[in-house]
């Protein structure tokens, strides 16, 4: 299904502005209905929760709406499967947390130097309190894809845990996260999937994975900083949340600790809003596909799948004028998956170096031309020690494309790019 990219680009007010936003992998822009939403609640709704008056009354079930909407969004098996707060890292050490008394001295959890360090450091911190063994997998430099046969090694040593993303934020490659459950599954692990970086840019399906928890971020798929994270119910009901009394006892609510930021969650449910906008407008194939013959989803789970499957299908052709444009670029190296043929395997997250230029100087002269990039490690400070590029090599330059960046402002980047040779 092919999208319309004037249609869409009307949906997200900063777009109007002469600025070429390819920093997405940091943050995207905010679709209008996010905004609304959060408007709308400040402004209609704006309470505490579990109070006897109307304006409260109207929050919590703002509230429910959304939880409701992020379980649609991630195909959970029930809204109280998810856990809302204010970003992946700050919930994933919550987990951490209540997961730690559960494991013993001598036992292995296992993460990978692909990550972002927010599904590292919260389990490393937890096997250092605990006595356990954290067994690292490692990743191909030349290729920027996870070390398979090292992950399957890993994993026949019976590890308590497996940590893995999705798609790594540094190099776009994206995992093969299911292959990598079923096998932790078999030896008896619990999985964890880092799913920031690949929400933005493909359907999720914790179900089918068979994941036992899965977290992401709402700015970074047209929201704002918000967190949810999926966790498989019963786990999440026996495992003892470090709360303060009155709260909740039950899942979610006992992982939700003070005040939440209700307006941001708001706003969660209005990304997602737009992306059933975005699945009824250019996916209704695809929604009576899934509705019929694909599986299980149906009504605005199956909407959203195709909606997330339309951007999937763009952006494609988005990550092949990405490779051929950097490609060309004299005294450019690029990391990650590089091949034409191999682009179902990346998101369109470009990370690279131009001879002659650290990244903060590239991303200083893309700025001068309108365009936003990032440079340094972008928190996946385990790639560019890997990669032999944290300081004082100063790191890499990311330029990042979501479904609402052009084929022209691809061609943007390239032409500033080439002036550095001129």
């Amino acid at each position: 299904m092919t999208l319309d990219l004037s249609i869409i680009r009307e949906q997200f007010p900063a777009l109007n502005r002469p600025v070429i936003f390819l920093d997405n992998p940091g943050g995207t822009q905010i679709a209008r209905q996010s905004l609304e939403r959060i408007t709308g609640y400040l402004v209609e709704s704006n309470a505490n929760h579990g109070g006897s008056f109307g304006t409260s009354r109207d929050s919590d079930a703002v509230i429910d709406a959304a939880r409701e909407a992020a379980a649609d969004f991630l195909n959970a098996a029930r809204p109280e499967e998810v856990v809302l707060g204010p970003n992946m890292t700050t919930l994933t050490f919550r987990i951490s947390r209540a997961l730690a008394p559960t494991f013993n001295p001598g036992e292995t959890l296992v993460v990978t130097r692909l990550d972002h360090d927010a599904n590292v450091s919260p389990w490393v911190r937890m096997a250092e309190d605990r006595g356990m063994r954290v067994r690292w997998v490692d990743f191909d430099p030349e290729t920027g894809t996870l070390d398979m046969i090292d992950m399957r090694r890993a994993i026949e040593e019976k590890p308590r845990l497996v940590a893995m993303g999705y798609a790594s934020n540094a190099l776009g490659t994206v995992n093969p996260v299911g292959k990598i459950v079923a096998m932790a599954k078999e030896a008896g692990a619990l999985t964890y999937i880092d799913a920031v970086q690949y929400a933005p840019h493909g359907p999720i399906d914790v179900q089918r994975l068979g994941c036992d928890f899965l977290v992401c971020s709402a700015y970074k798929f047209f929201g704002p900083h918000v967190g949810a994270l999926y966790g498989r119910y019963d786990l999440l009901d026996s495992l003892r949340a470090y709360r303060v009394r009155p709260a909740p006892a039950d899942p979610p609510g006992k992982f939700e600790t003070g005040t939440n930021n209700f307006e941001g969650i708001a706003g969660l449910l209005g990304a997602i809003e737009y992306l059933e906008w975005l699945g009824k407008t250019f996916g209704g194939e695809l929604v009576d596909l899934y509705n019929g013959d694909y599986g299980p989803r149906t009504g605005r789970k199956a909407t959203l799948k195709a909606a997330m499957s339309a951007i999937r299908s763009y952006e494609t052709e988005i990550s092949r004028a990405m490779l051929s444009a950097l490609q060309s670029i004299r005294g450019l190296r690029l990391y990650g998956p590089s091949e034409q043929d191999g682009v179902d395997g990346r998101v369109p997250t470009f990370s690279f170096t131009v001879d002659g230029y650290s990244a903060q100087e590239l991303a200083c002269h893309l700025d001068a031309r309108g365009i936003n990039t990032w440079d340094g490690n972008f928190y996946a400070i385990n790639v560019t020690e890997r990669l032999g590029l944290e300081a004082p090599n100063q790191g890499l330059l990311r330029a990042g494309a979501v479904h609402y960046n052009t084929l022209d402002e691809v061609a943007a980047l390239a032409s500033a790019l080439e002036d550095l040779s001129k």
